[in-house]
């Protein structure tokens, strides 16, 4: 008896997603990995083992029955449309700004006066993706749909105090201060976009029509209200 297309198959998608992104707090575990795979071959294999997971999870909540929680209205189709901008630029400048609080290309580089992205959110990777799952929420109410966005939204939440209290123990809080004073204070929005930088900008916005573009070809459902 298979599990495909049923709500076990999702649930047990979710859990294994969940379970192997809190290994990586398990600091035995953790430091043995880095010791035999170097922190650039950790962080890759983390990369390429989170997004064979992401879309094992969405394959299986694609599959499963529809159980509708609540009607979609037309307006809740604007959601996505609308925050995928900001989670794109935030993926983009996210990927490619030294960043030694959080996920992403790591903190060598790293310029406590020009944070870039960092002005904004030290997690900018993970409040992108906890825009993503939040805004799909919105349009769809379905018992799947709960399941693969709703846990997805609530580990963005949790996952930056997490990240920056591992953080603050691996730098130290003298450290972590030096690192994080450039970051104090209200948001200067004009340097911010200074140090993003006009290609980052335009990469983080073209990205959102390549995704809206395939869309309809992964998932089989016009992204568009």
């Amino acid at each position: 008896m298979t599990l495909t297309g049923t709500y076990g198959h999702l649930v047990a998608a979710v859990v294994v997603f969940l379970v192997a992104h809190s290994l990586t707090n398990i600091r035995p575990l953790r430091e043995a990995s880095l010791a035999r795979l170097g922190k650039g071959g950790f962080y890759g294999v983390y990369s390429v083992i989170s997004t064979a997971l992401l879309v094992w999870v969405v394959a299986a909540a694609l599959a499963a029955p529809i159980i509708q929680v609540w009607e979609q209205a037309p307006w809740m189709r604007w959601a996505p449309s609308l925050v995928m901008p900001l989670a794109c630029l935030l993926w983009v400048a996210g990927m490619t700004t030294p960043n030694p609080f959080s996920i992403g290309p790591g903190g060598a580089r790293f310029e406590p006066g020009r944070p870039g992205i960092l002005r904004l959110t030290r997690h900018p990777i993970i409040w992108g993706l906890g825009l993503w799952s939040g805004a799909h929420l919105i349009p769809n109410g379905t018992v799947a749909g709960l399941l693969l966005f709703l846990p997805l939204f609530l580990l963005c939440l949790v996952g930056g105090r997490v990240l920056d209290a591992k953080r603050q123990r691996q730098l130290g809080p003298e450290r972590w201060r030096e690192l994080a004073e450039g970051l104090a204070g209200p948001l200067a929005w004009t340097r911010l976009l200074a140090e993003l930088g006009p290609w980052r900008i335009l990469a983080g916005l073209g990205l959102v029509p390549v995704l809206m573009a395939l869309h309809p070809v992964v998932i089989g459902l016009s992204p568009y209200p």
